[in-house]
Order: C-alpha cells, then sequence, then structure tokens
C-alpha cells in the first residue's frame, strides 16, 4: 500500500449527472435581495469571488426548469435574529454578522421565492442540514441524489454537501452555479468534495441533459 496521501488533481465538473434514485434540487443561499452588492461593509478584508451576477440569473433557469418537470426544489435562508442571540460560533469566524432577519440583503434572490407547494428552510447554522428538517423532507420525496448551487462554496455549500454524505445522500454540486469567498477556497471545497464522492462534481450541461429525460407529468 502507498504511503502517498490520496490528493485530487482533477476537479473538472463532468457532464453526466449519473443520477442514484429519486432527485431534489437544493438552493442554498442565493440570498442578497437583488441589491447589486449586499455584503456589508464591516470587514473590509473580506473578499467575495466574482460570479454572483452570473450565477443568480441562472439558478433561477435551473429553478424554473426543475418546476416544468416537477422535480422537487428546496430552497435554504440562512438567517439570524438581530440580537445575535442565535449565530453561535459563527461570529468565530471572518464574517461578522451576517443573515440579519429583516435586512433586505438577507432576503432571497428574485425569482427565487418558493411556491406555496415548495419549502423554505431557514437555517441558523451554515450547514443545510444542522438543526433543520431538510432530512426529513428529504426522506419524505425518497430523495437519494440532493444536487447543490448556490454559495458560498466553501462554506455552505462544503458544510451541506458533507453532512448529506454522512446521511447517505449522494450528492452532486454544479460546479458552474455555485460560488465561493475566493477562487482559491472555491477550488478546494470542489476538490474536498470530490474526495468524498467521486461522481460529485457537475457541470449545468448535466443537470439540464437529465432533466431532458425526464417525463413532463400531466396535471389534472
Amino acid at each position: 500500500m502507498s504511503d502517498t496521501p490520496l490528493q485530487v488533481t482533477d476537479w473538472t465538473p463532468a457532464d453526466d449527472l449519473k443520477p442514484v434514485g429519486n432527485i431534489v434540487l437544493v438552493v442554498v443561499d442565493i440570498q442578497g435581495g437583488g441589491l447589486e452588492n449586499p455584503y456589508p461593509g464591516n470587514n473590509p478584508a473580506l473578499t467575495y469571488m466574482p460570479g454572483r451576477e452570473v450565477r443568480n440569473p441562472k439558478a433561477v433557469e435551473l429553478v424554473n426548469a426543475f418546476r416544468a418537470r416537477q422535480v422537487p426544489v428546496i430552497f435554504i435562508q440562512e438567517v439570524h435574529k438581530p440580537s445575535l442571540v442565535d449565530i453561535g460560533r459563527e461570529l468565530d469566524g471572518s464574517e461578522g454578522p451576517h443573515c440579519i432577519e429583516g435586512e433586505q440583503r438577507t432576503e432571497l434572490h428574485p425569482g427565487l421565492e418558493p411556491r406555496p407547494e415548495e419549502y423554505l428552510i431557514r437555517k441558523r447554522r451554515y450547514s443545510a442540514f444542522f438543526g433543520t428538517e431538510l432530512d426529513l423532507l428529504l426522506r419524505g420525496y425518497k430523495a437519494e441524489t440532493v444536487i447543490l448551487i448556490g454559495g458560498m462554496t466553501d462554506v455552505c455549500i462544503h458544510y451541506t454537501a458533507v453532512d448529506a454524505h454522512q446521511l447517505d445522500y449522494h450528492f452532486r454540486t454544479v460546479s458552474d452555479l455555485v460560488v465561493g469567498s475566493g477562487q482559491e477556497l472555491h477550488d478546494a471545497a470542489l476538490r474536498a468534495m470530490k474526495y468524498l464522492q467521486r461522481d460529485s462534481l457537475v457541470s449545468s450541461v448535466a443537470v439540464y441533459d437529465w432533466l431532458e429525460t425526464v417525463p413532463i407529468k400531466e396535471t389534472a
């Protein structure tokens, strides 16, 4: 057995979704309320990877494509009370107070408002699974595979993917529909996710190609 640690050297997204069982699209923290720059200026040293302005409209298009095929979509929104009683150790990191209830920048991006039959999960931690009903809902949908889009790649997407893996779901991260807190951190998170599941990184092309194979259900 080699003493060389296993390394992920290629994190190119696949153009084949390789779905397992039922699929649910999980839209993670695409927030900002339509503001051009929703990020607070309380930490000038904090930088963000460019790409939100391209990703967000494409995310709306993908959500609508899932709806057209009647494949379930679950929306995730990180929210904290102004008192910060529910923010916990998140203040130990680089962000400072964020996703404060009542602020415009905490609202979902326009076009990503859940429909009455869809679920919105408001979370208090980075992982969409931690302390929420996400696992319960996925089991209700009899899902085996979750498709992840949103942000940040190296924070909420990564930690949600890890929990999905540990709960025995297959996960597929759409590499061109996630944005990190920096290019290097974005790439490192994609590498870490591929380390967990070799088929985890896919392109939006792969998702659309799969959607084309899903029969449109007739409505009464």
